[in-house]
């Protein structure tokens, strides 16, 4: 019960995460990348307090932890809210700003909606392969559940590169200087490449330590099979850049219906790779899983961005 009692909390916070990615997107599409994310840290801190408060302090559980994260999540708009009304008149909205345009909202649906798709698409295959995993057993769940969360740590560099290059895309169409799109995405997966080296290294000597923040050190196999995992995907976490530059820079010049497309190579290679390759080779198949799925994803991506330049500089004559 507490812990539906927490899901319902988190559920109404939801306006409050809404409210703050609108905004950051606002600031970052203006060219100030830096203020969100100093309220988003802010409120990373201000999370972690409230939850010793409101769980060790005043006992309130799951609930408490709910309470932390939806302040949280409200503080770091309000932050960014303030901060657009005193500092960015440009991003100031009148009277006439609050009238709706039926052509603007069927652009961002248009544009929006198929970026939600995606997701959801990508998350029917991570489900199949999961499915798959399950049957190997506790000890390749348990291993792969720990490789994943450190797995998600290191890749949060190539996300946020990613939303980097769609606001510089879209910032570039929007100057009419479509030229500058292919030297910034050079730029960005020279910049993804180094880290995924860094990262790549990290793991292979510093992987089954990291490893024993979420597994007792009397589990060897899962320690081991944890590790191997992390190493796999690290191999591949530059085509995992190309994923993640590639597809949110033809995002970001507005073509996100073909980005979508990346989501359904993404799910095919994992639904395949849960329903034929775990059953045959085991858990080895489970950690090739990602990178078979970012691979294809690129594939698909690099003829997309292709595509898409020739549009763009057609247009641009």
């Amino acid at each position: 019960m507490s812990v539906f009692t927490g899901a319902v909390h988190i559920f109404w916070g939801i306006p409050f995460i809404v409210f703050y990615n609108v905004l950051a997107g606002l600031l970052r599409a203006v060219g100030d990348s830096r203020t969100p994310v100093f309220f988003l840290v802010a409120a990373s801190l201000l999370n972690i307090g409230l939850d010793f408060l409101l769980v060790l302090v005043i006992p309130m559980g799951v609930a408490g932890t709910a309470w932390a994260t939806v302040i949280s999540q409200a503080v770091s708009g309000l932050g960014c809210f303030l901060f657009i009304l005193k500092k960015m008149p440009l991003l100031h909205v009148g009277r006439e700003d609050l009238k709706p345009r039926p052509r603007y909202m069927k652009r961002l649906c248009g544009m929006g909606l198929p970026m939600g798709l995606q997701t959801s698409i990508t998350a029917v295959g991570n489900v199949i392969l999961q499915t798959s995993v399950n049957g190997l057993g506790s000890v390749a769940v348990a291993s792969v559940t720990a490789a994943s969360k450190l797995s998600s740590f290191f890749s949060t560099a190539t996300d946020s590169l990613g939303v980097t290059m769609s606001t510089y895309a879209g910032q570039n169409i929007g100057a009419g200087k479509p030229e500058r799109i292919g030297k910034g995405l050079k730029a960005g997966m020279f910049i993804g490449s180094i880290y995924s080296v860094l990262a790549l290294g990290i793991t292979f000597f510093f992987g089954k330590s990291l490893v024993h923040l979420f597994v007792e050190g009397s589990q060897e196999v899962i320690i081991n099979q944890a590790y191997q995992y992390m190493l796999v995907n690290a191999l591949f976490f530059i085509p995992l850049t190309g994923v993640n530059a590639i597809r949110l820079l033809i995002q970001g010049m507005g073509y996100s219906k073909l980005a979508m497309f990346a989501g359904v190579f993404e799910m095919v290679a994992r639904g395949v790779t849960g329903l034929v390759l775990v059953p045959a080779f085991g858990f080895i198949a489970a950690c090739f899983a990602s990178p078979i799925a970012w691979i294809m994803a690129d594939s698909f991506l690099i003829l997309a961005y292709r595509r898409v330049m020739k549009q763009v500089r057609r247009w641009g004559k």
